[in-house]
């Protein structure tokens, strides 16, 4: 039996994917530890049964770079004393600031290291451990800002998103459900451009539409106003736990296009209209909807061409064209990895 360490940054796209990997090593009969700081253990039920520790760790940054580097050195010697004490085999990266103290330990015990990278660019922390990792894992089958040799794995979905994908697509001789989603947050830009889409489709088209969107919480009355007009029956709320119910109800998705949303997306096989995130740190969003829109998932709209014509223009295209809906379904399932956690987690073991 191995005792692994699973070091993740305190949000949700780094928390989700290491959890998944955390319970299948565990599942195989192996010892898990979580590394994080304390916003990794907001995150209600992902790592039950799993010990965790917090350690020290900061953001580099150009205006407090010695508290930040006294902070990374303080996780990085108390990580050197756990994996020693507890006989650490190997520490697996799934991103963010609080991966780095973990790795960098593991780094000057010699232990083994593997580094998950989520989004389709190579991120900062993940590139400052690059050259001393024992092996890089991708999600995206091109990774840019990455030259040395990687596995391709996928990024690890919940089990309830995987459950989707051993399910058909739902019929289209009824009504059509649309989802919106813009985060753990919601997104404004969703909640001002959506509504006023949905009321330029033609009657025929409309009365067809049920319509879940989340929405920030000062957005929901005045988006359920909206679809009222319109005459458009919705489900307008800021959060909903039953999220993985709701994408396998859905026809067609309208969303942002963070790494977490893109692979839950292709392994639930549902086509989706994507607005990437404009401020998202070196525009990763938009690399990562490059490859689920290349195999004809579905288009991508920058914020700038996110307009209510423009999006009921993509809209009609996908709910009128018979087969366009399944086709893009199809599509988007054929880049879907619902194996990933397993993948790595066979990686991981492998390297012991």
């Amino acid at each position: 039996m191995s005792h692994f360490v699973v070091a993740a940054g305190g949000t949700g796209g780094h928390m989700v994917p290491a959890s998944v990997v955390a319970h299948e090593l565990i599942g195989r009969g192996h010892r898990v530890t979580l590394m994080t700081d304390a916003r990794g253990l907001r995150f209600p039920g992902l790592f039950d049964g799993v010990p965790s520790r917090i350690v020290d760790s900061a953001v580099l940054s150009l205006k407090r770079p010695l508290s930040g580097l006294a902070a990374i050195w303080r996780g990085r010697k108390a990580a050197i004393a756990f994996l020693r004490a507890e006989g650490v085999t190997g520490v697996i990266g799934f991103g963010g600031y609080p991966s780095l103290p973990p790795l960098l330990a593991a780094r000057a015990l010699g232990k083994p290291t593997i580094l998950h990278e989520q989004n389709a660019v190579f991120g900062r922390t993940n590139r400052l451990l690059a050259r001393g990792a024992t092996l890089i894992a991708t999600s995206f089958q091109n990774t840019r800002r990455l030259s040395r040799t990687h596995e391709l794995t996928g990024l690890p979905v919940r089990d309830a998103v995987r459950a989707i994908a051993g399910t058909p697509y739902p019929p289209t001789d009824g009504a059509i459900e649309l989802l919106i989603v813009g985060g753990s947050q919601g997104a404004t830009i969703l909640s001002r451009v959506v509504p006023a889409a949905v009321a330029l489709l033609p009657g025929e088209v409309r009365t067809r539409l049920h319509v879940v969107q989340q929405a920030r919480t000062e957005d929901v009355e005045i988006v359920r106003t909206s679809y009222a007009e319109a005459g458009v029956a919705a489900h307008v709320d800021s959060y909903f736990a039953d999220l993985p119910a709701r994408l396998a109800a859905a026809h067609l998705v309208i969303s942002r296009s963070g790494a977490s949303t893109m692979a839950e997306l292709a392994v639930a096989g549902r086509p989706a209209i994507l607005v990437p995130f404009a401020a998202a740190m070196d525009d990763h969003q938009t690399a990562n909807a490059e490859e689920f829109a290349r195999a004809g998932g579905g288009p991508v709209l920058s914020e700038a061409a996110f307009t209510p014509p423009a999006l009921a223009e993509a809209i009609i295209s996908l709910l009128t064209v018979p087969g366009a809906l399944q086709n893009a379904a199809a599509a988007a399932k054929s880049v879907g990895r619902p194996d990933a956690g397993a993948r790595l987690a066979t990686l991981a073991i492998g390297l012991t």
